[in-house]
């Protein structure tokens, strides 16, 4: 009878191990799904664990009616989008590779779309080659510098503009070359500096403590994954529940913090560090980029001073879900909607100093592997009337050979209508590393809006970008633009440049890593000169 129960078992749901699951769901859906993704979907309740004979199983019947309600989330086919754009057999890990990764940063789109269009390797995927090696790109709204460093690694010249100091700091960042012995040993001087700051403090024996009270917390309130699965299948009420726990923990917290005499708020909190930094990891900070600044090697000190960046982004007093957007200071444990779980605030920058410094050479080595010998740089500027090749501060023989032959065409994803605040999204930095805010100078600027008199203050301004960059392009230019352009502006947009648009791609945006992970689809335009 006993054998009969676990053979029906298996018939009905028919159970699989993490191995047997990752290669049944990447033939299901036609991607690398590994072992870990399994339990990533076991351990947020996603799917349900099945022990069976002393091992970890999944049901195939849990894992189809999991990925059938993400495909069902996904925008419809009928939406006249090119599905081959979506690059959705990408992992997370690809569409990140080496120094895409080197400095968070909202709104960027992925490496595989600028390959699409300006690598001369892939025409069976094309009707037409647009750019070859050798050519000049212009990016004119350059953002984080994916386009840059894309074209550094398919042969292609580049050259970025961008309002934003400190985006422009991202974008040479990761394009320089770095001798990784210097840079190696600069990331240990001032790791060492961090250490002796932690550990000269109390601050490790009260978050080992803390830990230690949280771990046994979270392991008899929020059980993982059988909590999670309760609250997916809505056998309990969340918001209720977190905040009876959260009450009952920070009594705890509260005796901690007095018996370590802990203190949370720095004196003065009109900073921005200093509001959103506590006073440990506030004096961290002060000791690392005084230490940084030191640095001769200009490149290894910008650098470094970009992995300090990235490294306060993720110790803010902040929960975990709101990383993107703040709202206010936290300073005490909090139920974490990621997680599932209560979380704390950070103490000290230290582990994530030592894990983006070892991921940041990683990816300077990798990217030095790859790039061509050819040049990238980002300028800042305002792109509606900045002349590129007065200000253009490169070798002789390239800048001759610009005024003589001139950019062949532009791939770009101007700001979007109303959507980021683009300086605001790292103020920590530009308080860090003392860099000059332009905020009135954006376009498409956040506080605007997206109304009718938003709308046509941003037609002028992206056109006269356009207009401006066409100064500086061969009469045979392509021009990309990567846009979410819903208000239908581009039409206009090209009409006042003096260009047309002669294709449009439709491309649906899948696997968002934002907190806001609504379905949308955004276009890329292919336009040429009038004239032609």
């Amino acid at each position: 009878m006993e054998d009969f129960q676990k053979s029906s078992l298996i018939n009905d749901n028919e159970l699989l191990n993490l191995k047997e699951a990752s290669k049944w769901a990447s033939e299901y859906l036609n991607k690398n799904v590994t072992v870990a993704n399994i339990s990533y979907l076991i351990q947020y309740g996603k799917v349900k664990r099945i022990s069976f004979e002393g091992t970890t199983t999944v049901s195939k019947r849990d894992l189809i009616k999991y990925y059938k309600s993400v495909i069902d989330n996904k925008i419809s086919n009928g939406d006249n989008l090119n599905w081959e754009l979506s690059f959705e057999q990408y992992k997370e890990s690809e569409t990140t590779k080496h120094v895409h990764r080197l400095h968070p940063y909202k709104g960027k789109f992925i490496p595989q779309l600028v390959e699409y269009f300006l690598n001369d390797k892939t025409t069976n995927l094309k009707r037409e080659v647009y750019f070859h090696k050798g050519n000049v790109i212009l990016d004119p709204f350059a953002g984080s510098g994916t386009t840059l460093v894309q074209a550094g690694e398919l042969g292609i010249h580049a050259i970025g503009i961008d309002i934003s100091e400190f985006n422009s700091f991202i974008c040479n960042c990761k394009l320089r070359k770095y001798n990784i012995k210097d840079l190696t040993e600069s990331v240990g001087k001032v790791s060492s500096i961090l250490n002796k700051q932690y550990l000269s403090s109390n601050i490790q024996e009260f978050t080992e403590e803390l830990d230690e009270i949280l771990s046994e917390f979270n392991y008899r309130y929020f059980p993982s994954p059988e909590y999670k699965i309760k609250l997916n299948s809505g056998k309990i009420d969340e918001d209720k529940y977190s905040k009876e726990k959260e009450t009952k923990i920070n009594t705890e917290y509260s005796t901690l913090i007095k018996k370590y005499k802990i203190v949370l708020n720095n004196e003065n909190d009109s900073t921005f560090l200093n509001k959103w930094y506590v006073p440990s990891i506030r004096k961290e900070i002060d000791v690392a980029i005084k230490e940084i600044r030191l640095i001769e090697d200009k490149y290894v000190r910008d650098l470094l001073s970009l992995m300090l960046s990235r490294t306060i982004r993720s110790c803010r007093a902040t929960t975990h879900s709101d990383l993107a957007t703040l709202f206010k200071p936290v300073y005490s444990p909090y139920y974490c909607t990621k997680h599932g779980k209560i979380c704390r605030p950070l103490f000290t920058l230290i582990k994530w100093w030592n894990k983006y410094s070892t991921d940041t050479i990683e990816r300077i080595y990798q990217y030095s592997l790859l790039k061509t010998d050819t040049k990238q740089l980002c300028l800042t500027g305002d792109s509606r009337a900045i002349d590129i090749f007065k200000t253009i501060n490169l070798d002789n023989t390239f800048n001759k050979y610009l005024k003589s032959n001139k950019i062949d065409g532009i791939f770009t994803s101007p700001p979007y209508l109303g959507l980021i605040d683009y300086h605001e999204q790292h103020a920590y930095a530009y308080e860090l590393l003392e860099l000059e805010r332009r905020d009135d100078a954006e376009i498409g600027k956040m506080g605007k809006g997206q109304g009718q008199a938003a709308r046509k203050e941003y037609i002028k301004s992206i056109s006269d970008v356009f207009i401006n960059s066409k100064r500086f392009l061969k009469k045979d230019y392509n021009v990309f633009i990567v846009a979410n352009d819903k208000y239908n502006l581009y039409p206009e947009i090209a009409e006042l440049s003096g260009m047309k648009i002669i294709q449009q791609f439709n491309r649906p945006v899948l696997n968002r890593t934002e907190k806001d992970k609504n379905k949308y689809s955004e276009s890329i335009f292919h336009l040429r000169s009038k004239d032609e």
